[in-house]
């Protein structure tokens, strides 16, 4: 049985690819696994090295006014349509599924149109522009959140199987990660991070919570500012003379977000498809806080959800400030009903089983 998949652009779209292709792999030997991507994408670096045969194709995103641009797109899409009817041809897919990501469109809809079966996944309450035009020509589209079903024409073809979410994620031995995190069970211990390239505005707000609220307090802090805005943020620290307790540390990146998560009482961070995926699983409240400038605000959107069902706190990043966020957090933190609350609240959301979910649906749309 041949699969090819395609999605790309940012890990959104590539992980849960991958988590997917990794489900075909475990659970049908002799599967052969195509991924479509394009040359400029995060998926040419990652896919490759999860060992799957990667191909590309040429696609541009449409920009949202018709300039210059917009006609360079144009061309490349009828390049992209082209790319992707000979990878078809050529390869031969018994199916084909798209995580979203403009890479998609060409490959999903020529499949469609040779009456091959095909999925879609989303990841996120407010569909992205791609996966909603493809939902018209495909035979199935997974979705994350139920909010997201309403955008969809046909609803009959959407199922919620949850966002695929790494596996060591639901293996930590939390005895083995106190020791390795120097965590001290007995304090409570907050996580905040914003998304894997860090996050200006909850940055600021942490920089002040750090520096007026909880230099001297019993409470554990791990902040990642994100690569690109370590240096400065180290550098305002220093400059104002503060130096942080063992109870405060501030990184770069976290190579062990498996293991914080496990551990927090309570994360602070964006609301990335991928990170709600993750922190429903273990079942974490949340402080969320959605990056304003995400493609059509989904970030807001997939908040929502989970601030609804009792799982988090939303704060836009327009009213975020470190005063009020560090009200909420000593807030949240003494009411311990509250905070078990949003932590069972959590956990309803999570779907660990997301990646056989989807692998179900594909294997009913090829008869496996």
């Amino acid at each position: 049985m041949k699969y090819l998949i395609t999605g790309g652009g940012t890990g959104g779209h590539i992980y849960p690819a991958l988590a997917i292709a990794n489900e075909i792999k475990k659970r049908h030997k002799n599967a052969e696994i195509l991924y479509v991507g394009t040359e400029k994408g995060l998926e040419k670096e990652l896919v490759p090295k999860e060992g799957f045969a990667f191909k590309t194709i040429r696609v541009k995103g449409m920009p949202r006014k018709i300039n210059k641009e917009a006609f360079i797109a144009i061309k490349e899409l009828l390049c992209g349509i082209n790319d992707a009817k000979k990878i078809i041809r050529d390869f031969k897919p018994n199916i084909v599924i798209g995580t979203g990501g403009y890479v998609c469109g060409p490959v999903v809809y020529m499949a469609s149109k040779r009456e091959i079966p095909t999925l879609i996944h989303e990841q996120n309450a407010f569909p992205g522009v791609t996966n909603k035009i493809l939902s018209r020509y495909v035979n199935k589209v997974a979705v994350t959140f139920d909010e997201s079903k309403k955008y969809f024409k046909y609803p009959d073809r959407v199922t919620n199987t949850g966002n695929p979410i790494r596996s060591e994620i639901l293996k930590i031995n939390k005895e083995e990660a106190y020791k390795a995190l120097n965590i001290n069970k007995s304090l409570p211990f907050i996580l905040s991070f914003g998304g894997s390239g860090g996050q200006r505005k909850l940055n600021e707000a942490m920089y002040y919570m750090i520096k007026e609220e909880f230099i001297n307090k019993d409470i554990q802090i791990i902040h990642v500012t994100g690569k690109r805005f370590y240096d400065d943020f180290m550098k305002r620290l220093s400059k104002e003379g503060i130096s942080l307790n063992n109870n405060i540390r501030v990184l770069p990146y976290f190579y062990d977000i498996p293991k914080g998560i496990n551990l927090a009482d309570l994360v602070i961070t964006s609301s990335g498809a991928i990170t709600l995926a993750e922190i429903s699983a273990v079942g974490v409240p949340s402080i969320l806080i959605p990056k304003s400038y995400t493609a059509e605000n989904h970030q807001e959107y997939n908040a929502r959800a989970f601030e609804e069902k009792g799982a988090s706190i939303v704060m836009l990043e327009n009213d975020l400030s470190g005063k009020e966020l560090s009200h909420i957090i000593n807030e949240v933190l003494q009411d311990k009903n509250r905070l078990s609350d949003m932590a069972a609240n959590s956990k309803r959301l999570g779907k660990i089983d997301a990646a056989e979910r989807i692998v179900n649906l594909i294997d009913e749309l090829t008869g496996k």
